[in-house]
């Protein structure tokens, strides 16, 4: 069975970013909810507020909750999320890498800094694919935004998103991400408006970015790896980190891992 229309995988070839409309059922998305209200009532150790304290608004993140929030669990066990992946990626196999929770309340004014998200991880390879759902209806304005084209690379500087400090790669190692908001029209922008069903797709090295809001955005992604991912261990902390990780399983070998189940 396919879950994706021909045009789709060849604009996630082309573009690094596509959308798929009614990816998931209401009763799909309804597990997610749940699931996000077990993980905010019980955060996890990962759990951080990435906006400054003087915001309108709080900017949550949680990551890698999936073996202990039952809902995540299952959505992933029982969606079609990663038969998406596969098929997107062009991948005989699909292993979850972790789940990420991004819930911005009302009047956030927090944007999400541009950036890539391969530099941040622990993991070398091309075919991958990340999938971020919303749980409630996003505007245009408020919606992920992603420059076509950036998956074909470079690795861009990642930094951190309040401070912008290089706590990754030493400073002048990566060629820096240029200041794409003070020309918008220079680059081919793309962006949805989503309903809560729909998913955005898009390479971890594909670049975006996104808005503050005024209305409640909540949204659950998960991290996708295809049949080249290996482990990269790094010299710092990598975000997520997973620790003792590097003790368990050496550089430049796929994620056979019991953290990293092969789904399809």
């Amino acid at each position: 069975m396919s879950y994706v229309d021909p045009q789709a995988v060849a604009d996630y070839a082309r573009d690094g970013a596509v959308v798929i409309r009614g990816a998931f059922t209401p009763e799909q998305v309804e597990l997610v909810r749940a699931g996000v209200d077990r993980n905010l009532a019980e955060p996890g150790p990962l759990a951080a507020v990435a906006s400054a304290e003087t915001d309108s608004g709080r900017f949550i993140e949680d990551f890698c909750n999936w073996q202990r929030i039952p809902e995540y669990r299952e959505f992933i066990e029982t969606s079609p999320a990663a038969a998406i992946a596969r098929e997107l990626m062009q991948s005989e196999q699909v292993r979850l890498y972790h789940d990420h929770l991004l819930v911005k309340e009302p009047r956030t004014q927090q944007r999400t800094p541009w950036h890539q998200d391969q530099p941040y991880y622990n993991v070398d390879g091309r075919i991958n694919v990340s999938m971020w759902m919303p749980l409630d209806p996003v505007p245009r304005e408020s919606t992920l935004e992603f420059v076509a084209g950036t998956h074909l690379g470079p690795w861009l500087m990642p930094r951190t998103f309040q401070q912008e400090q290089a706590k990754w790669f030493p400073e002048g190692t990566l060629e820096e991400l240029p200041k794409i908001d003070d020309d918008r029209d220079a680059y081919p922008i793309i962006g949805w408006e989503l309903e809560p069903g729909d998913a955005v797709w898009f390479h971890m090295l594909t670049v975006h970015g996104s808005a503050g809001t005024t209305t409640m955005r909540r949204a659950f992604s998960l991290r996708f790896l295809g049949d080249d991912m290996v482990h990269a261990p790094r010299a710092w902390r990598t975000s997520p980190e997973f620790e003792g990780l590097v003790d368990e399983l050496p550089a430049d070998v796929p994620m056979d891992h019991p953290l990293f189940p092969v789904l399809v």
